[in-house]
Order: structure tokens, then sequence, then C-alpha cells
């Protein structure tokens, strides 16, 4: 018996062999977003967020190097579970993170879960996953859809609105928002419009909006279409009041600027949040970036600590399917909004706020805290929901 033999037997026997064997396997985490087309802006904030986590974590989890493989799902459906497939045929990847919009989380949720692995969405958060349909595999980092527009809601019936104009993409995501607007807001609402998705003419909308004199706009046009939409507002000389959600935020403000200041937003964090962590990853994206992160890059980071957590909580033994899932659903880190936690469903329990857009001193322009609206929220379809 040659001495490498030996070696081998005392190490077995030791029971030792296999770990350094583990670590020597990279834990691989597909990361699927949009970075092509008017919504660019918003996936590339996902891929930097969820970047400089890793690398703040020293690029390696319970011991194991990551390798992370972006793909862009160009914001087709057909075309993203083909992209998911490669993940997870080819690539074999252990998490998959993603997407930015619920059509292409409903597209893509089935492949994943089915096949085993473990989503995690670091924004896309439609109701269908909510409730019945929740899924031990899938877990997100961003609110349930509907919450982020109830807000908006509260703060019109609350601010005594009477009348208000809906303007939203007519996908999931557009659908959860009116209804999550309509939960708290109890006044007139005008007129429902819905334009397809990627729309960037809003010329008819703005002429209703005109005619109709309503009291305030309510919103939700991420990426493209919010610079769009802003632009062609203020162009139009409209001096109704808007609230949004994602119309105005870290990813469109760079392209709308002044055109966006003091319109309202609502979101469960803004940059300017104080508490220790997330002065440190403002900063550090920042230099890193040279531009503001938005929901989207702290989502993503997130997502990125708390797969770190789960790893940790396995000892990087990724097999123990069960195991993981019930050390995701714990969310043993700490989260750059502060307070965090899972619900029954896998969607997060955490407090929103309503935001506005701000110009600073150095010219560059973000969305600040206005005021708390909700504290400790979870979702109310999780009720629904057979996980425990």
């Amino acid at each position: 018996m040659n001495q490498a033999l030996k070696l081998a037997g005392l190490a077995a026997l030791f029971g030792f062999a296999a770990v350094p064997a583990l670590a020597q396997e990279k834990i691989k985490i597909g990361v699927i977003v949009t970075t092509s087309g008017p919504a660019a802006a918003l996936g590339q904030q996902v891929r930097d967020g969820f970047a400089l986590a890793i690398k703040d974590i020293g690029g390696k989890m319970a011991g194991r190097d990551v390798e992370v493989i972006n793909v862009d799902d160009e914001l087709k459906p057909d075309g993203a579970v083909t992209k998911v497939r490669g993940l997870l045929e080819r690539d074999k990847v252990d998490f998959v993170v993603g997407p930015i919009f619920s059509n292409i989380l409903q597209a893509i949720h089935r492949p994943v879960t089915e096949n085993k692995t473990f989503l995690i969405s670091p924004n896309a958060g439609p109701s269908s996953y909510a409730g019945k349909e929740c899924n031990p595999f899938f877990y997100v980092t961003s609110y349930q859809n509907d919450q982020v527009h109830e807000i908006l809601g509260k703060v019109a019936q609350d601010r005594g609105y009477k009348r208000v104009y809906l303007l939203v993409p007519n996908y999931q995501a557009g659908r959860d928002s009116v209804a999550g607007f309509k939960l708290d807001y109890k006044g007139e609402i005008v007129d429902e419009s819905y334009t397809p998705l990627n729309t960037l003419d809003f010329q008819p909308e703005l002429t209703k909006i005109a005619s109709l004199k309503p009291d305030a706009l309510f919103t939700f046009m991420p990426g493209g279409m919010g610079v769009n939409l802003v632009k062609q507002y203020k162009q139009a000389g409209a001096t109704v009041p808007v609230l949004s959600a994602f119309t105005v935020d870290e990813s469109t403000l760079p392209a709308q600027q002044d055109a966006a200041v003091g319109m309202f937003g609502g979101a469960n964090w803004a940059p300017n949040l104080d508490n220790p962590q997330n002065k440190k990853f403002v900063a550090a994206y920042e230099a890193a970036y040279k531009s503001v992160p938005g929901t989207y890059a702290m989502q993503a980071y997130d997502a990125a600590l708390l797969i770190d957590s789960a790893v940790k909580a396995v000892n990087g033994d990724l097999s123990k399917k069960a195991a993981v899932a019930a050390a995701l659903k714990k969310a043993d880190f700490v989260s750059l909004r502060g307070t965090f936690k899972f619900n029954t469903n896998g969607y997060p329990v955490q407090d929103f706020y309503l935001t506005q857009v701000a110009k600073r001193p150095d010219g560059k322009f973000q969305t600040e805290i206005v005021q708390k609206v909700f504290e400790n929220y979870g979702d109310r379809y999780a009720k629904d929901c057979s996980a425990k």
C-alpha cells in the first residue's frame, strides 16, 4: 500500500476527508434579471448589489468559493425559461436569484422549484405565490407586490384626496399595484389606465388626466417607462400630485433628475435610512459603482446575505434540502433595512415608508424617508399558505 492510500485510509477512518472535498466544490448562484432594454438599470442594480455582498463576505460561503453566473432575461418570458433551464441543467446552480418583473417570475417559478432548486426573488413578489401556491423553495427579499402600493393608498386616504386617477402597466405587478392601492383608499377612482408593458408614450393618458382633473395621480411605472412618464408629465405642465411606486427611484432618477424632485414614492427602505449597516452599504455602493443604490440593489444585497446565512447554518452541505429551507426561513442575518423576518409564506414582515425625491448637496438625486406608514407589516395572503 503506497503512502497516499495509507493517508486516504486514515482520513476516512477519522472522518475528515469529506470536508476539504466539499470545500473545493464551488457554490453556484445564477442571477437572472433584465439587463437590456428600457428596464436595464433595474437589473444592473440587482447585479451590482448582489456582487457587492459577495465581495463583502469574502467571496466564500461556509468556506466554499462562490461562483455567480449572470443571465439577461431580456424581459421575455419564453426566453427566460430557456435561460433558467440552462442554469439548472448545464450550470447546475444551487440557487437562482431573480427576476425583476413578475411576468418573468411566473414563467421561471415552476421550472426552478420543481427542480428542487431554491429561488430567491430580490424584487418580484406577486400575489400568486404568497397564498395557496406558496412554496418551500421560494423566498422573497423584497415585499409582496401589493404592499408598496398600499402605502400610497393609505397616504392618499389620510391626506384627503377625494378623486384619484390610476395609471399602471398591464401585467401582474400592475394589477397587484391597483389592488394594493385600493385596500385603504376609499375615495373615487376617476379612471384606471392599463398600458402595454414597456409603453414609452403617455400623451393619451396625460391628456385624459388633464381633462378629468383628479386630486392626485397614482402610478406604477418602473424603469424606462417611469423615466418617460415623468419627463412627459413635466413637459405637459401637469401639477397634479404624484404618488408612485418605482416610477421615481434610484434606477430612474439619473435620467429624470429635477423633473422628479418632490414626487412621492412608497418603499421598504431608502438610502438615508439611519442604521450602521445601511450607511456602510450606501457608501460602499456609491464608491464602487458611482451611483446611488435603490431598493433593487438593497434587496439583492440582502438576498446574498440570506443565502450566506443558510449555507453557514448547514455547514456548506446543500444536499440537505429541508435543512436549507429551514435556514432560509429563519433569515439569520442583519438586513440593510433593519427589522426583517419571513412570514409563513416566505415573504417578508417589515416596515414600509412614504418617500420623496430630493436633490443632494453633491448634485445627485435620491429618495428620502418622509414617514413610516406600516410597521412589522406582513401581507394579507400569508393566511392562505399552508406552510408553518
